[in-house]
């Protein structure tokens, strides 16, 4: 078994080479392609050492009969892109880091309301709660709100009015003595 530690060790002092030597190149290159996204750059640069140490280290076992790669460097930019497309490919939502947070609403209004709004809000289905929420808080329009929830516009039509309805339901009057105060 020691016998097959030295290679192993001797692979491993090149791919620590190849990686002191190109980590701050992928580095840049993900950035790039994540837009400026410091945090999936990174990520995306740790998936990629990880799966050229995986290629490392079974083209340099005894029993890899493959040929090596001729650019390593060049490989692993491959890799990066290849890793890159594949998270834009499986992302499960269309989240966009954005610079500057959006203004919120004053924050001064009737807690009461608010809370209560809230709690009805809380008792209804979570589909019923977002298409609320995407088109009266944040006022989006329905092609966006349908986009946001890949839905037809028919569909949040219908479902903006149902879910109004449950909502009013479940307020009753207390909403009517609230909006009074």
């Amino acid at each position: 078994m020691a016998g097959n530690r030295a290679p192993a060790e001797a692979g491993d002092a090149g791919f620590l080479e190849l990686t002191a030597g190109r980590a701050v190149q992928l580095y840049r290159t993900a950035c790039l392609l994540t837009g400026g996204d410091s945090h999936l750059a990174e990520d995306l640069v740790q998936e990629t050492l990880a799966r050229m140490y995986t290629i490392w280290r079974r083209q340099n076992s005894w029993l890899s009969g493959r040929s090596r790669i001729e650019d390593p460097g060049a490989y692993a930019h491959q890799v990066l892109v290849r890793a890159f497309l594949n998270h834009r490919r499986r992302r499960s939502s269309g989240e966009l880091p954005v610079a500057d947070l959006p203004e919120t609403g004053g924050g001064h209004g009737d807690s009461a309301l608010r809370l209560t709004l809230l709690d009805a809000l809380a008792q209804l289905p979570p589909k019923d709660r977002a298409v609320l929420v995407l088109r009266h808080w944040e006022d989006r329009s329905i092609e966006e709100t349908a986009q946001v929830l890949r839905s037809s516009p028919g569909a949040v039509r219908t479902r903006t009015t149902r879910a109004l309805a449950r909502l009013r339901a479940l307020l009753g009057d207390s909403m009517a003595e609230l909006a009074d105060h």
